[in-house]
């Protein structure tokens, strides 16, 4: 009888000691996720903070999205959303829609701010776009006939940038104190008579068969498939005022310059692998100023 009771005891012995010896096995070395059921995934998940950007379609959109896998390796979404016109990217910002907005230069943003009582304030400078002249009914600024048309853009600043340089082709002359602040009325001597007619810049490379010349900001001229490095008849070179004046920055509500979502997008827009891509993308007309 002592013989079977330690017979027993001692199977029991061996029987805890080995479900005590798997169940250690199992803490030890969890199981591979393998997505069949019962299986346990141990891979641990970081949400991602969002920081939304309002942004023209070319090259903005595609310069920010360039950056969506660096934003995501800071901890951050970067979600772009594409608008065609001036004025929503920056009322969207005002309102809290938006976090930031890349569409814009200086000029334009302080005289959005000025007309509009928004709070707007730049924080980074990522590129310039040289506005160019495209042909329509006429081929050649050469071909340009007495009383030509030429379509220029109506907002302010655009628009003084659109007649200097159409004065540094010798089309016309501009008032020396009017600077970036021309208009038509500025013209002191237009030999050809030349006709303007001011549209939304958006607009622009919808009607250029209407007019001898057309001025248009490079990231609409590319939105409608022109090549501003081989279709523009002229460009601003990167010496001339209007490149060195109307960088394109990155804008956010004022309050919200040190966001660290912001700062993250700024180190991405202005890294060597943004460079890059814009230099490889676009061959020249879009040229980084970081």
């Amino acid at each position: 009888m002592k013989k079977f009771i330690a017979t027993l005891l001692a199977f029991g012995l061996v029987a805890t000691l080995g479900a005590c010896g798997a169940k250690e096995s199992e803490t030890t070395n969890p199981p591979a996720a393998t997505g069949e059921t019962g299986a346990t995934d141990t891979t641990e998940t970081t949400e991602l903070q969002t920081i939304k950007v309002a942004a023209t379609p070319v090259p903005h959109a595609e310069i920010l999205n360039a950056c969506v896998d660096m934003m995501a390796e800071k901890g951050y979404k970067l979600e772009v959303t594409e608008y065609s016109d001036y004025i929503i990217p920056n009322t969207a910002v005002e309102d809290g829609e938006e976090d930031a907005n890349f569409f814009q230069h200086t000029p334009y943003l302080d005289q959005f701010n000025t007309d509009n009582g928004t709070h707007l304030v730049s924080v980074a400078k990522i590129h310039y776009e040289p506005m160019g002249i495209y042909p329509g009914k006429s081929a050649s600024i050469e071909e340009v006939p007495d009383g030509g048309t030429v379509a220029v853009p109506n907002d302010v600043t655009n628009e003084a940038r659109a007649l200097q340089l159409l004065a540094a082709q010798g089309l016309i002359e501009i008032d020396p104190e009017a600077g970036l602040n021309a208009t038509p009325k500025d013209i002191t001597s237009n030999p050809k008579n030349l006709e303007f007619t001011e549209l939304e810049a958006a607009m622009l490379p919808n009607t250029v068969e209407e007019f001898d010349l057309n001025v248009i900001n490079s990231n609409f001229a590319m939105a409608a498939g022109l090549n501003p490095a081989t279709d523009a008849l002229a460009s601003e070179g990167a010496d001339s005022e209007g490149a060195q004046t109307y960088a394109n920055v990155l804008v956010v509500k004022e309050g919200n310059e040190d966001n660290e979502a912001v700062k993250a997008l700024i180190e991405c827009l202005t890294s060597d692998e943004t460079r890059a891509f814009i230099e490889e993308t676009y061959g020249g007309a879009v040229v980084p100023v970081f």
